[in-house]
Formats: C-alpha cells, structure tokens, sequence
C-alpha cells in the first residue's frame, strides 16, 4: 500500500584511524572485522537510548569479499560485538561506493517504513586484500568496457588527463598540495578527534598499542617534492602517488533512524537524508561519474550547487577531483570543498570511504549551524557514481 516517506536522519557517525596498507601499516595485525566491532560498541556507547537489539538490520560496504572480509561480514561483526544472534546483516559491493551504497540502501529502507533502525558502513583492509585480489574478468570484460585500461584506476585517472587536458598535471599537484595543508589544520586543531574510535591492537614488536591517528596525511607535501614523483600507471604520465589517493586500511558506520523515532527516544540527530542518486560514465574515465550522480540528487531534492554549503568529494584522483567540481560549476578552491582535507591525504580505504564522508559532513554540521545543505559524492571502478545530500538538523 502506498504511503508517506519516513523521514530518515543520521544519529551518528564514526570511523577508525586509516592506516597505511601493507607491512608498515598500523592495521597490519588486525582483522578486517576487529576494524569494524569498535565502531558498533561506540554507536551504541555514544547514544545511550539507543540498544543493539533496536538494530534491525547492518548493511556493511565491502569490496573484496573473501578470506576474512567474505562470509557476508556485515552479519558476523554483530555477533562478534557480542549483539547475539538476531541481528541480521548483510554485504554490499559498489566498489569503492560500497560504503556509501550502504548508507543510501538503509536510507531507503527507513524512507520506505520497511526498517526504522540501521547500521551502515563499510571496512577494507586493502593490505591483507589488495584491490583485484583473485578478480577473475569475464573474457568480454574488456570489449565490454572499452579497453584494458578500465581496470586500472590509475590509468582511467591517466585517461582524464588525456581527454580534458585543460586538468594539467601541475593543478592536481596544486589541489593535492592544498588537501594536505586542510588535512593538517583540521588535525592539529583536534578535528578528527570527534569521530576516530580507537582500535586496539598489536605493533611490529609484538606489543599491544591504540590506534587513534591517521597514518597517511603527509603536512610536509609541496610543488616541488610532487614534481618530480614517479608516474607508475604511465610512462611521462601525470597521475603519481602524490596526486593520487593511497592503499588502506580502515572502517567506517552511521547509526540512521527513522526521525520521529530518534527524537521520540531523546535522542540527537545531525543530519536529515534529502536524496541520493547513482548514474553510470564511460568505465574509462570512471572518475567523471559523480557529476552525473550528483545532478540527479540535485533534481530529485529541488536543489543546485548554489544551495549546497559543504561538499565531501571523495578524490580518488586529484584529476577527476578537479573535472567534477569544474563541470558542477565549483572553484577547486572554493571553501566548502572538503574543508578538512580529503582522501588524497586520509587515504581510500575503498569501502570505507563513502561513510568516512558522512563522518567528516556530520562533524562539520555539529560546528557550523549556519551550514544547512551538504553532498557527499565519490567515483566507482567501471564507471559509476553515488551521491547523497544531507541537511543539517545538529543544532535543533
């Protein structure tokens, strides 16, 4: 029977630390999952009205599902958390949108009257699965998407560069350069401490440590260290570590409730859901897609960029970072664009990306009341793109 939509609001968000992939990384000893468990405990110690049997349902983001990140983990992180066993939960892969899919898939459950509790987020530990770890591509997969240049991300970003070469190389080191300087300052002014829950585990050493910083943020990054970077995905290429998001590791969730249930219990909501959108690009310049995904959101929601005061763009690639903000009619400095920095300094834990956005948009609409309207966006592997909009209710 068709009805009214439920208002759906985000109660809270929170992420781990995001460490470096691989052997030097801080999360090389821990699991995927016990990335994840500490971010349940916390939604629930955060908001005490709200308990894990209200859940009804953890919808987890996960790209590589297999090895410990398969055996739908969004189910086995609430029994591990010690929920028991009736909560349900499942795993979603939009690629690096997967995360982000999540958080829009429970929206529309909550909108729908289906559900009026969830969880959603996202975990990956890209040093224990790297990206295309045991991909096996259909035969026609590359006819199908172009060319073999589609499956590396670095050289769709390469592919940009060649398409529009009005984004240079020397802009994506300027924007990248500029993304480690707001990450620094939002660092140093104790911006992430709101958010990042602590994660214990265990050092090179052997010895029990507490994971609560960010690992890849480089302060120290300038014109002249970026210029003369290697460009792995391309012979004299543009795209170099430097403008380009890292390997990592990390997990990231949001408590989302039906509205009237969140206020009824006491509880304090952030921000309210207003639209989302997916739309679909050329897979070999899939980092244009958020543009398309975006002008969806913005139609479906009445709105424009005019409206929008914050906007968390997820820069896989300093390039398609500096497209999409160009053709969405936005300066690549313009002060609402990732005030605390983006991924080119936190890193892009894939899955954990999408709800890393809403954390860094919930934190940013507690302290500015006069923010009203915020995007969080992000580009997916073969040619996709996800936006949600958000409004700011923290202060009501």
């Amino acid at each position: 029977m068709a009805g009214k939509l439920s208002e759906v609001v985000a109660v809270d968000a929170v992420r781990t630390a995001f460490g470096r992939a691989g052997e030097k990384g801080i999360f090389w000893n821990t699991r995927a999952e016990d990335l994840c468990i500490p971010l349940l405990h916390a939604l629930m110690e955060r908001n005490p009205p709200a308990k894990p049997e209200m859940v009804e349902d953890i919808l987890w983001g996960v790209t590589n599902q297999m090895k410990e990140q398969g055996g739908t983990i969004g189910r086995m992180i609430s029994m591990l958390a010690g929920w028991g066993w009736n909560v349900p939960g499942c795993s979603i892969d939009r690629m690096c949108a997967s995360g982000l899919t999540a958080l829009g898939f429970a929206c529309s459950n909550i909108a729908s009257g289906m559900l009026d509790c969830l969880v959603a987020g996202g975990v990956e530990h890209m040093g224990h699965l790297p990206m295309g770890f045991m991909r096996d591509p259909h035969p026609r997969a590359e006819e199908a998407m172009g060319d073999a240049s589609a499956f590396n991300m670095g050289q769709t970003a390469e592919n940009i560069h060649d398409r529009w070469p009005e984004f240079t190389k020397e802009m994506a080191d300027a924007y990248a350069v500029e993304c480690q300087a707001k990450a620094h300052k939002a660092i140093e002014a104790g911006k992430m401490k709101s958010m990042i829950i602590p994660v214990e585990t265990v050092d090179a050493e052997g010895n029990k440590v507490v994971i609560d910083q960010d690992q890849a943020p480089r302060p120290s990054t300038s014109m002249e260290g970026l210029a003369n970077l290697k460009t792995p995905f391309r012979e004299n290429g543009r795209v170099t570590p430097g403008n380009a998001s890292g390997l990592n590791d990390g997990a990231s969730a949001v408590l989302l409730m039906e509205a009237d249930k969140a206020w009824d219990m006491g509880l304090k909501p952030v921000m309210r859901y207003v639209a989302s959108a997916v739309a679909a690009v050329d897979p070999r310049v899939m980092g244009i897609a958020p543009v398309p995904a975006t002008q969806k959101a913005l139609q479906k929601a009445g709105l424009t960029m005019d409206d929008i005061d914050i906007i968390e763009i997820n820069e896989a690639f300093a390039v398609q970072a500096l497209y999409c903000l160009n053709r969405l009619g936005v300066e690549w400095n313009d002060p609402r664009v990732n005030p605390w920095g983006g991924a080119l300094a936190f890193g892009h834990p894939l899955a954990a990306s999408g709800p890393r956005l809403a954390a860094f948009m919930a934190a940013q609409f507690r302290e500015n009341p006069k923010a009203r309207y915020g995007l969080c966006t992000m580009c997916v592997g073969r040619g996709q793109g996800y936006s949600i909009i958000w409004e700011n209710i923290a202060q009501k």
